[in-house]
């Protein structure tokens, strides 16, 4: 669905009906439409490139959709593959639901077979092996791609990328399928697809087999035709391999088991294609792809650079509005003014030569004669006297120190007191104490 080349070239320009920017991302060119949506062609703030994928209006106006959608991208984030395309961002509250990948300058098989022909063996071993490890990684985030097909496989000069895996799932039982819109192409979906029945990783491994035989035949293993025709062959029909290498008979044969339990793993699938390339342990070249093939991804290298907006209109002043003030005329150009002739310097007395003072000047260190004649080198000149300093001003006395106090006395405690103040107490208590004699009595 990617990079699909129409009859306008690989880079279609937007029509009238195409967004010009979704959600700050500018769009420079169309990249290919499907069946859920279309693709452009856009940078990052900081210049790579991106693949938008914005959804159709229909899937959009159904809520269940965009919570499965919204639930998705959010695993699909989470794979982080060499064979695969990463999700960078996405929104799924939006008016239009969209998500974007990171672009991969190269056709898609469907493409490269139209426009080529069939492959050589050894590149579809290498293709196979590359989509298998990328299923390895996409199985292992719990998301089952349900929509594997040749157009969902992109071909760079690296190996191939795998991309919009787990989106199907999306549209299922939103009430356009349940009204009998088919989401995905028949031709390689598998037979419990085809019934109803319940999907697993093994459903990713039979659609893996009809892209390697229509990468080898140049055709789909059950013909094409109406969608309930190819349906019906898909489940009660085996697949037409005329023309199938010997070498991925065993390959292809049995991942297109009608059984789901006799189909082999992804792990499997990369030990037949090592296998069947008579190699312990595959290794990719950088030329694994046709030249021709090759050719293509140089043509899509060369992305359209984002188209620069101009800047809108001045808008005429509609009725009612007030008039801009007209802008003052610019001022005539002024006639050029012709330079005033040169005048001498007129001499003043900075410009009057004047006599060097005594001890200077070149006469000052002229050579005397008797010196010359002596061999010896003239005497210098006396050097003036120095000046002298100005007289350096008298310091301030320092200042005398604040006055001290003496310590305060210990006052004195009431319990020393001297022998003569306890006598003193003895003698009083003791007259106070002793008794009166009594009237007429005599004392001796």
């Amino acid at each position: 669905m990617v990079n699909s080349v129409g009859s306008s070239g690989i880079f279609q320009p937007l029509e009238g009906d195409d967004p010009r920017a979704i959600a700050g991302y500018r769009l420079t060119a169309k990249l290919g439409a499907g069946g859920m949506g279309k693709v452009y062609l856009s940078y990052t703030p900081g210049g790579r490139p991106v693949a938008i994928k914005v959804i159709r209006p229909e899937f959009s106006e159904d809520a269940e959709f965009r919570r499965r959608f919204k639930q998705e991208v959010q695993s699909a984030q989470r794979v982080q593959g060499l064979f695969t395309a990463p999700v960078i961002d996405s929104d799924a509250d939006g008016p239009s639901p969209w998500l974007a990948t990171a672009y991969v300058p190269g056709p898609s098989l469907s493409a490269a077979v139209a426009e080529h022909g069939r492959l050589p063996v050894p590149t579809v071993l290498l293709l196979v092996a590359g989509i298998a490890e990328a299923l390895q990684v996409i199985h292992g985030a719990g998301i089952v791609h349900r929509d594997l097909k040749p157009s969902n496989v992109l071909l760079a000069a690296d190996g191939p990328r795998v991309i919009d895996f787990g989106i199907a799932r999306a549209a299922d039982a939103t009430s356009l399928t349940s009204s009998g819109v088919t989401v995905g192409t028949p031709t390689f979906m598998a037979p419990e697809q085809a019934a109803g029945s319940a999907i697993s990783p093994a459903t990713d491994v039979f659609a893996l087999g009809q892209v390697a035989a229509y990468a080898a035949i140049g055709s789909p293993a059950f013909g094409e035709g109406t969608s309930h025709g190819v349906l019906y062959r898909i489940v009660h029909e085996e697949p037409d391999l005329t023309g199938l290498p010997e070498e991925l008979r065993e390959l292809v044969g049995r991942c297109l088991a009608k059984d789901a339990a006799d189909r082999p793993s992804v792990a499997e699938v990369i030990e037949l294609c090592g296998a069947a390339s008579g190699q312990t342990q595959l290794r990719r070249p950088e030329d694994w792809l046709p030249s021709a093939v090759a050719a293509d991804i140089t043509t899509r290298t060369a992305a359209p650079a984002p188209v620069q907006t101009p800047p809108p209109p001045l808008e005429a002043p509609t009725a009612g509005a007030p008039a801009r003030p007209a802008q003052p005329p610019a001022p005539p150009a002024q006639p050029p003014v012709q330079p005033a002739p040169a005048v001498p310097p007129v001499p003043t007395e900075l410009n009057h030569p004047q006599t060097p003072p005594p001890g200077f000047g070149p006469a000052a260190y002229a050579p005397t004669v008797g010196a010359t004649a002596q061999g010896r080198p003239p005497p210098r000149a006396p050097r003036p006297p120095p000046r002298p300093l100005p007289p350096r001003p008298a310091r301030r006395p320092p200042a005398p120190p604040p006055p001290t106090r003496p310590p305060p006395r210990r006052p004195r405690s009431r319990r020393r007191r001297s022998a003569r103040a306890w006598s003193r107490r003895w003698c009083w208590s003791a007259c106070w104490l002793s008794p009166v004699p009594a009237a007429g009595s005599s004392t001796r």
